[in-house]
């Protein structure tokens, strides 16, 4: 078997219904799915997702792209849809400029367990909800070397369209799923080892240098939305609250930016 490719003459082909302004939240509840439905933008992404074991529905593509996602499927029987680019702008409502989109089925999630076992560094993820700030969160601390990260069920969803695009596929690689409450989360990791640190300004907080040089084997590095910072039953869970030195008066950094500073410190 092979992908088909499918020239679009006009937008009523059913199928053509993953592509047309649907939100997130409506992917994720596509019909004839089992898990619902994530986009991924770009031949990169579509590579990485693929190599993760994930299925693609069918691909969306401009007359270029299209030799790039047949290579990328091989044998899979998945429709390839073309078309000039005006009207698949019209059909999704933005811009090819990386001229492919594929609609994919999301698997189903791990258990927290199953990604603790044998895993040292872990981020945890308390209710950041900007995707742009989730993605380039998995971005960094993939790159650093975290072998799973934990999201909060009020965390903005890794699989969102622009989480994956910022992370440039990232989320697709590094394993991740979601937390219960937080005495069920702390329990979890207290069980598998694990010492939580918060990052946070509290007065009793230690500066990060201090932490990493005696820090422990297994390490659960918990960041909390921009802003608002984490909250109290999040570091009330935790072992260590740690902050990060700075200077000129100032007194904290994007959610991104910290969690790079932090897992670096710990590689």
């Amino acid at each position: 078997m092979t992908p088909s490719v499918i020239e679009i003459t006009s937008l009523d082909d059913p199928r053509l219904a993953d592509y047309a302004h649907l939100t997130d939240v409506a992917l994720k509840k596509a019909r004839g799915t089992e898990h619902g439905l994530y986009i991924a933008e770009s031949l990169l992404v579509l590579q990485r997702a693929l190599s993760a074991g994930h299925e693609p529905r069918s691909v969306l593509a401009l007359g270029a792209s299209v030799g790039g996602a047949i290579a990328a499927l091989g044998d899979r029987d998945v429709p390839v849809f073309s078309g000039p680019g005006e009207l698949l702008e019209e059909l999704t409502g933005y811009v090819l400029h990386r001229g492919l989109i594929a609609a994919m089925h999301r698997p189903a999630l791990p258990t927290v367990s199953a990604l603790l076992e044998g895993a040292s560094r872990v981020v945890i993820l308390e209710n950041v909800a900007d995707p742009t700030n989730v993605g380039a969160i998995f971005r960094s601390v993939g790159a650093i070397g975290a072998d799973a990260v934990l999201v909060t069920p009020r965390c903005s969803d890794p699989f969102y369209r622009r989480s994956i695009r910022v992370s440039m596929g990232t989320v697709l690689q590094v394993p991740w799923t979601r937390l219960g409450d937080w005495a069920s989360t702390r329990a979890l990791l207290t069980a598998s080892g694990f010492h939580l640190a918060a990052l946070a300004l509290t007065p009793d907080a230690v500066s990060l240098r201090e932490f990493a040089a005696t820090a422990p084997q297994r390490v659960a590095l918990v960041l909390g939305a921009e802003g608002e910072g984490l909250t109290e039953e999040a570091i009330a869970a935790a072992d260590s609250v740690v902050r990060i030195p700075m200077a000129h008066g100032i007194d904290s950094l994007n959610v991104a930016a910290t969690a790079a500073v932090a897992m670096y410190a710990l590689a």
